[in-house]
């Protein structure tokens, strides 16, 4: 079968390559992949990959292998689902619970842009308690993650602050929930309750200086890839804020978060409470123009592949 592997030298570093077929395990099926969302962390892990590394998360498609011991949705499903690499591929093996069935009248081009950044925005929320009345500060907000959290936070009543790199990124914003957009996150000004921090440097040291006494700083990337230093004594001065840190892999790996999960993400979706924003869909055969584009951030919202033979 077809996948597209890391190649060092090539076109935006990947290539479509033949490769062995997946294999069925107890609490594993394959998925006969038909579209797959593009996540920051796989596209910069593409620039120093070895030769052959297989990047791909979000998967969305058909059960074509139940698993054996019946954990798994049956043949045919339609189904999203989070792979642990290699899901830009025609086929892929993924964890039963890593798994929820899809309707219909779902695309696969919609359920892809759901496990990676809407499993980690509903699990970065939820390290906030309840929301009502709190005001929360969402960076990267033009993002993938950060769309479905200043929807998810506007939806369980909170005032919501939407940080972004410039005016351009905030565009839709205001749309989906938001109360303000600011340019950066400022050291100074009115405390936050909870903040979902995935810029790091000198973003998660604002926010660090924002946080209230009893709120919570959540910390789940760093797009700056640059050190983070802060005053420590003001930080716990304070009686009590909080650094929390979230790895949405670490969680579905643990079982900590799955099917249950995006199951409530594909129902919000179903009903129309939660909108998903694809600013860019491309075939698999042009994945190095989108790789370029989210990593040059050109693109609000999430970039998917359409899955196909060549």
């Amino acid at each position: 079968m077809l996948a597209l592997a890391a190649a060092p030298g090539a076109p935006g570093g990947i290539e479509l390559r033949e490769i062995d077929e997946p294999s069925l395990a107890p609490g594993v099926a394959v998925v006969e992949v038909r579209a797959s969302s593009l996540n920051r962390g796989e596209c910069s892990a593409l620039r120093t990959a070895e030769d052959g590394w297989r990047p791909g998360w979000d998967v969305s498609g058909v059960i074509a292998g139940a698993a054996p011991d019946g954990s798994s949705p049956p043949n045919g499903t339609r189904v999203v689902g989070w792979a642990n690499g290699g899901g830009w591929a025609e086929r892929v093996a993924v964890r039963s619970d890593h798994l929820a069935p899809i309707p219909k009248e779902m695309g696969f081009e919609v359920a892809a842009t759901l496990p990676v950044a809407g499993l980690t925005a509903v699990g970065t929320l939820e390290l906030g308690g309840p929301l009502a009345g709190k005001r929360v500060a969402i960076t990267g907000a033009a993002g993938g993650v950060g769309r479905f959290a200043v929807q998810l936070a506007h939806a369980a009543r909170a005032h919501v602050t939407a940080v972004v790199g410039s005016p351009e990124r905030g565009l839709g914003l205001p749309e989906l929930g938001t109360d303000e957009v600011v340019i950066g996150l400022d050291p100074e000004g009115a405390a936050f309750d909870l903040l979902l921090e995935s810029v790091g440097g000198g973003s998660l040291a604002a926010a660090l200086a924002r946080v209230s006494d009893r709120g919570i700083v959540v910390s789940f990337g760093n797009s700056s890839s640059e050190p983070t230093t802060f005053d420590a004594r003001s930080f716990y001065r304070r009686g009590g804020p909080s650094l929390r840190g979230f790895f949405v892999t670490h969680e579905l790996l643990e079982g900590q978060i799955g099917t249950a999960e995006l199951a409530r993400l594909v129902a919000l979706v179903s009903s129309g409470r939660l909108r998903t924003e694809i600013d860019l869909q491309v075939p698999w055969t042009e994945a190095a123009s989108a790789v370029a584009a989210l990593l040059e951030r050109r693109v609000r919202g999430k970039a998917v592949l359409t899955i196909g033979s060549r």
